[in-house]
């Protein structure tokens, strides 16, 4: 093995490493399960009294942050979860104000129903009012506080509709041309008949 192969060898063993300690550490406070061998992790941090959310393993599948102190999840925390297929955090002393936007934007992408069981605790307006039914008002304004990912959704759902407006014209558009093409050719084919007919009637007169 020359010089070359085993500096490569050596960085993809290091790039592995790094790889396997980013997806395979299970966070202090946590009780950690292996779902068998690349299927992921099972993470319970249920009643810890935690108050933030901890580092998690990006294989995690099932993460439970339910019955702990949490107010709000930092914009970005959970993006790395990509395989999450299961999460329960309910039963935390939410704070609905702007900061609670990532977390409400996060569960409608990834878990709708886990949103239906988040109540807020504060502010005093919209105590035990489900997340899912906050409306802009109540929030406040929110544009300095709005994460990426917020603005990402924002744009896109804009264009969405940008689109079906446009489309919608283009169609309204087309059907109006369609049906005035065809007044026109109607149009043109009795011009034609009648034309035909007024040359026949008088050809019949000069030959009579």
């Amino acid at each position: 093995m020359n010089k070359t192969e085993f500096i490569t060898v050596v960085g993809f063993a290091i790039s592995l490493l790094f790889h396997m300690t980013q997806t395979e550490v299970c966070p202090p406070s946590c009780n950690c399960k292996s779902l068998g061998e690349m299927k992921g992790l099972h993470i319970d941090c249920s009643s810890r009294q935690l108050t933030e959310v901890p580092a998690l393993p990006v294989n995690t599948k099932r993460l439970y942050l339910q019955n702990n102190s949490l107010t709000s999840v930092p914009a970005g925390a959970l993006d790395s979860l990509r395989s999450l297929e299961e999460v329960k955090i309910f039963d935390n002393p939410w704070n609905c104000d702007c900061h609670i936007l990532y977390l409400k934007l996060w569960l409608e992408d990834v878990s709708a129903p886990s949103l239906a069981n988040i109540r807020c605790a504060t502010p005093a307006p919209v105590r035990m009012k489900p997340l899912r039914q906050l409306t802009g008002n109540e929030l406040g304004i929110c544009k300095r506080l709005l994460p990426i990912k917020c603005l990402e959704f924002f744009w896109r759902d804009l264009i969405l509709i940008a689109g079906a407006i446009i489309a919608l014209i283009l169609i309204a558009w087309a059907l109006k041309f369609s049906k005035k093409l065809v007044c026109q050719i109607n149009l043109s084919q009795c011009d034609s008949r009648e034309w035909l007919l007024g040359r026949h009637t008088s050809k019949n007169h000069k030959t009579q």
